[in-house]
């Protein structure tokens, strides 16, 4: 399927989508419509183990949402659209969220905004190190981060640092948002999209039943009791050892051979 502001690419079992937009790289409607579209397609492939988000434009994984459009939404006469386009992005957000596969946003560089907001969503955040900027800067605006900021900030880094990032709209370099936890890895610029994809290879090569296993009990279950997340975690590792790749997994290692995971 041919996309206006996505590329789709695959490398082995990792999916490639990169976000284009020139010249700054401007999240949109049409491009939360069509990443809705690739992250369906990715997630019913059973070829796809690891989908992975990187920009197109240098420098820029997402400058922001379209600041035009916010504008246009502002001044319609009823707040409906606003709302309708809201559930769009939290659906599409979630879904990067929530789904099987391992994401990943390989930031090539600056991520505001709804760029941030969206690599919160993934799994992992790769960043080149550079002169980018990564943040939430809506309160410079009068507005609030709206495709999930508040939520996912707060709770990666906790109530009391979230609140001092976005009240401040504080905008940082990557190695501050690395300190901070935000970013999983610091990648040289040089090569940046090369080293993401080892990065992605690597868990590509993993037991995709066990990995979709480990995300779902590690999401699910920091929102509950630890008793109940234990319940969540038994059920997913009982799940794990009924595969034919966790079987065939365990004899080669006590024979002392390698095993290449199929996703059985």
């Amino acid at each position: 399927m041919a996309y206006r502001h996505l590329t789709l690419e695959r490398k082995g079992a990792v999916a490639l989508c990169t976000l284009s937009n020139p010249p700054m790289n401007f999240m949109n409607a049409v491009m939360v419509r069509e990443l809705e579209q690739v992250t369906r397609e990715v997630e019913a492939s059973r070829d796809d183990r690891v989908l992975v988000f990187t920009g197109g434009v240098d420098g820029i994984f997402i400058t922001h949402y379209d600041v035009g459009e916010l504008v246009t939404a502002a001044e319609a006469p009823a707040a409906a659209p606003t709302a309708d386009a809201l559930m769009l992005i939290h659906r599409l957000f979630n879904r990067i969220e929530r789904m099987p596969k391992v994401t990943i946003a390989a930031l090539n560089g600056t991520a505001m905004g709804g760029g941030c907001e969206m690599s919160l969503a993934c799994d992992f955040r790769l960043m080149a190190d550079g002169p980018f900027r990564y943040g939430l800067p809506e309160t410079s605006l009068g507005i609030i981060p709206g495709a999930g900021g508040t939520q996912r900030m707060a709770r990666l880094l906790g109530t009391a640092r979230a609140l001092d990032l976005v009240l401040h709209a504080e905008i940082m370099e990557p190695k501050d948002a690395h300190a901070v936890g935000l970013v999983h890895r610091l990648l040289p610029a040089d090569g940046f999209l090369g080293h993401a994809l080892a990065f992605a290879d690597d868990l590509a090569a993993r037991a995709p039943i066990a990995l979709a296993a480990a995300k779902e009990a590690i999401r699910r279950g920091v929102d509950v009791s630890l008793d109940e997340g234990l319940a969540i975690e038994q059920r997913a590792f009982l799940r794990t050892m009924q595969s034919a790749d966790a079987r065939n997994a365990m004899r080669a290692y006590v024979r002392g051979e390698t095993y290449r995971f199929r996703g059985e």
